[in-house]
């Protein structure tokens, strides 16, 4: 029985400086504040907003880390080959940097020290069940990942469920070009999202 994940529970713990994770977060922040998701794909420019937006990378990143069957001679997908870091400690560092995140988040919008624990347990929840909820969607279809997007979103006038098919359509491109990149570039804190080439757009090609 492999190992599981502890999804955002462990969030106070982030205090290691590991290169990798902090370089493939920083990668995951910088595609989720992409202006075209708030100016193209329908989703709101809030708090809300954007953490959805980095739930739905995250999300895509920690899918390539999880280790999967393997075809007859072939590892694990996310499995490190012998001597390289683990796919699980990588995407355990990487939710534990994400709690951390939303802790600076609450501070900096002035939520006081005392309400903080509270407040970052309540989005260890939150993030917990939208990771989960994106995973089970992935696997029934098109159709369920669309929905459990636009549920997330919870817009008004019918604009949840368009946001949310394209959004689908973009994150199952995601998920299909990060399972293509090479885990030693992923171990490295390298990453490729759909934008990240100058002048390329993430809806150019997921539109």
């Amino acid at each position: 029985m492999g190992r599981s994940l502890k999804p955002l529970s462990s969030l106070s713990l982030w205090r290691r400086d590991d290169t990798s994770a902090t370089k493939l977060y920083g990668a995951i922040v910088a595609q989720a504040r992409l202006p075209v998701f708030y100016q193209g794909f329908g989703v709101p420019d809030t708090l809300e907003g954007r953490f959805l937006m980095l739930s739905l990378h995250l999300f895509a990143t920690l899918h390539r880390l999880k280790p999967g069957e393997p075809k007859p001679g072939e590892p694990k997908p996310g499995e490190p080959k012998p001597g390289e870091p683990k796919a699980l400690d990588l995407a355990q560092d990487l939710i534990d940097r994400f709690g951390a995140d939303m802790e600076t988040v609450l501070r900096e919008i002035g939520v006081g020290d005392l309400s903080i624990p509270k407040k970052v347990r309540g989005l260890a929840a939150s993030g917990a069940s939208l990771l989960q909820s994106y995973e089970e969607a992935l696997a029934e279809g098109d159709e369920a990942l669309a929905a459990a997007i636009a549920h997330a979103l919870q817009l008004e006038d019918g604009a949840s469920g368009a946001a949310g098919r394209r959004l689908a359509h973009y994150l199952k491109g995601v998920v299909d070009l990060l399972q293509a990149q090479d885990f030693a570039a992923l171990s490295a804190g390298e990453m490729r999202f759909p934008g990240a080439i100058p002048g390329e757009e993430p809806g150019d090609d997921f539109a």
